[in-house]
């Protein structure tokens, strides 16, 4: 109630499940699609993936979906499309940049939905053919422009980069979704509250976001420090990160999900990938609060070294910042803050040995103590039957 003019002002709430954001990596290694062409091809996992996305969108009329592919070389941006630069950045003349003062674009993001016009077709949803045409175009585009040279530098992924990526544009969206509006000044507090005609507008409800990592390289260690920040970036924002692993190897996987309470599955049979979808990652932040959520069994928590970037048992730590050395250094001088370690010490000195404090043991009855603190058993007399 307005403490004015004593009227009621409602506000519109809304009574459904919060907007859902679903980040999708979509790692497009070709060495790795290579391998499970015989039995998942990258071209009927797409196919699963556009029906796994439909029915996210489906579920909620303010679920959004962002699509980022994890290339060999590069990351680049599936869905939504990113907008092209302008020649002339300092001028705002043309139809986009009307539009994005208009309100039908996100300046925060700055992306658009598509790239070139979509086909008529009155038997498909709208938004569900707008993020199909743009993901398709996109993903075609990425795989003509990868040359042989791209496919012999490298057989990994960057990870690193797309989970970077993927948080950064949460970010944003979350600061999107804010309840409080960070434009508002301190003389109009309820502006957020009120559409462009003036009317009670609806109160805005904080975003729910997630990453899904549907990975099929191996050899990850050499992205052991990007993938660890962005564990740490995650962790702190509170965004799970789940992994499907269709192939390769799960030391960095496994360890994304376990820090940032996401899911992890490893399907034995990648043929079943909607089914996977479908059933392990549909449900979103709200919906698995009352759900058994299946997880890894062991994780494998061993670290990749700064040198060779393998995965150790045992190695050699930084004692300033923290960085693991599988073998000891030939100067002495560690390769991430340039300090002097001193090895040799290390290697040849012989470790404390704590003693282990002798147990007493208890006396059981009928025992007497000897002067010397000995216990020895009461000579007592053998019953004997009358």
């Amino acid at each position: 109630m307005n403490a004015i003019d004593a009227t009621d002002r409602h506000i519109k709430t809304s009574d459904g499940p919060p907007p859902s954001l679903l980040a999708i990596i979509l790692d497009t290694n070709p060495h790795a699609w290579a391998h499970l062409s015989s039995t998942l091809p990258l071209s009927k996992a797409v196919a699963n993936l556009l029906v796994f996305i439909n029915a996210h969108l489906a579920s909620g009329n303010a679920n959004e979906v962002a699509v980022i592919a994890s290339h060999s070389q590069r990351t680049k941006w599936l869905f939504p499309t990113p907008k092209p630069p302008s020649p002339y950045p300092n001028t705002a003349s043309n139809g986009h940049d009307n539009a994005a003062q208009n309100g039908s674009r996100n300046p925060d993001t700055d992306m658009v939905n598509g790239t070139t016009p979509l086909s008529d077709n009155a038997n498909k949803y709208r938004p569900f053919a707008t993020v199909e045409h743009a993901i398709q175009t996109n993903l075609s585009a990425l795989l003509s422009s990868t040359t042989a040279s791209d496919l012999t530098s490298t057989t990994t992924t960057l990870i690193g980069g797309a989970l970077s990526t993927a948080l950064a544009y949460i970010s944003k969206s979350t600061i999107r979704h804010s309840p409080v509006d960070p434009s508002l000044t301190p003389d109009n507090p309820s502006a957020a509250l009120a559409d462009s005609d003036g009317t009670p507008g609806q109160q805005r409800v904080a975003l729910t976001s997630r990453i899904l990592v549907l990975s099929v390289s191996g050899d990850l260690a050499s992205q052991y420090i990007p993938v660890m920040n962005a564990i740490f970036a995650a962790q702190r924002q509170r965004v799970p990160i789940d992994i499907l692993k269709l192939a390769g190897d799960t030391v960095l996987l496994q360890q994304a999900c376990d820090a940032t309470g996401g899911i992890y599955m490893a399907p034995a049979a990648p043929q079943g990938l909607l089914q996977y979808l479908m059933m392990g990652f549909l449900a979103d932040a709200t919906a698995r609060r009352a759900l058994v959520l299946p997880g890894a069994r062991d994780v494998d928590f061993r670290a990749a070294c700064f040198c060779h970037r393998d995965v150790v048992d045992v190695g050699f730590v930084c004692s300033v910042c923290l960085s693991i050395f599988c073998e000891p250094l030939p100067d002495a001088t560690c390769l991430t803050c340039g300090s002097h370690l001193s090895l040799l010490t290390a290697q040849t000195a012989t470790p404390a040995l704590i003693p282990r404090k002798k147990k007493k043991r208890k006396r059981a009855p009928g025992e007497a103590v000897t002067p010397a603190g000995s216990m020895t058993p009461n000579p007592g007399g053998t019953p004997t039957h009358a």
